[in-house]
């Protein structure tokens, strides 16, 4: 296949993960974007710049992640190589469970789609199973793809639909100073859990549907979690101990992603505000400590690439 344009325009949201009981399985697209810039250039090489989040610590080659993305989805079309400038403006936060390595890689393949002569080769499907292939789970990329809240699964392939998110859902992200590594949330989860546990879970995750789409009034419920949030107190407790302030005051709180971001799923008032901005203002008591608190419309559309002319 060859490509059909040399200079493209993509934006990808971060997103969040889990939310409570849906691990590995749950996510939300949030409004708050990186955004970049591909040409394919007649000679070899790779160009990367990079500037907000990531810049001077990202690689500036070819290990760059939506480089390498992007000549895997090149290579899954048969489409040519070619040399690459990447500019990329990063808003998504690294380390913190925003999806920042996620956003990446569907940019990437994003990228390639609006490259290539047949776009169509790179549907939303396939978008969604070659992201979660290089990152190992689909949780992120689902979200990250379609925008909005989404279910994914795997069984010949990584799948994912969209579910409906309420009008009155309000997201705020509250963002630790700390970087946590993926691997390093992980290491910590055991192989094997409780069946009460799982019970538990299944229950949970199946109420996390209703409650997102139709019954804002259940999130607090529908987010309690016994799968993975516990297991990682000791690498996050900043994270889970303002989880357990905010839960208790009736704020449904969850470790978004693999953490350290806490993310509240609440509910808008009236007056533009939220029902957990009191609860959220009192956990800190005025002394934010490097934390930051991120008010977030939930994305609806998910990335987007535009062909420069």
């Amino acid at each position: 296949m060859r490509l059909g344009a040399d200079h493209v325009r993509v934006r990808v949201p971060a997103t969040s993960a889990n939310l409570g009981p849906g691990f590995d399985a749950f996510g939300i697209a949030l409004g708050l974007y990186d955004e970049l810039e591909v040409r394919a250039l007649g000679s070899p090489g790779v160009k990367v710049e990079v500037t907000g989040e990531g810049a001077g610590q990202v690689p500036d080659d070819e290990q760059h992640l939506v480089v390498s993305s992007l000549r895997a989805a090149l290579d899954l079309v048969g489409a040519s190589q070619a040399g690459l400038h990447l500019v990329c403006h990063n808003r998504i936060p690294h380390g913190r469970g925003l999806g920042s390595s996620a956003g990446a890689v569907v940019a990437g393949i994003v990228a390639a789609r609006g490259l290539i002569a047949e776009p169509d080769a790179l549907s939303d499907d396939v978008v969604i199973d070659l992201a979660a292939q290089i990152e190992g789970h689909p949780d992120n990329a689902a979200p990250a793809v379609l925008g909005g809240a989404t279910l994914a699964w795997r069984d010949d392939r990584f799948r994912a639909i969209g579910l409906a998110v309420h009008d009155d859902l309000a997201l705020l992200a509250i963002v630790p100073p700390n970087h946590l590594s993926t691997k390093s949330a992980r290491g910590v989860l055991p192989a094997t859990v409780p069946h009460t546990d799982a019970a538990f879970q299944a229950g949970r995750a199946a109420l996390l549907v209703e409650a997102l789409g139709r019954r804002p009034d259940l999130l607090l419920t529908a987010t309690q979690d016994r799968l993975h949030q516990e297991y990682r107190r000791a690498v996050m407790p900043g994270s889970l101990a303002l989880v357990d302030v905010l839960r208790a005051q009736g704020v449904a709180a969850v470790v978004s992603g693999a953490g350290p971001t806490v993310l509240v799923l609440a509910r808008r008032t009236g007056t533009g505000a939220t029902d957990a901005d009191d609860a959220v203002s009192a956990a800190f008591g005025g002394a934010m400590g490097g934390w930051q608190v991120l008010p977030l419309p939930v994305d609806r559309t998910g990335a987007t690439v535009q062909r420069v002319v």
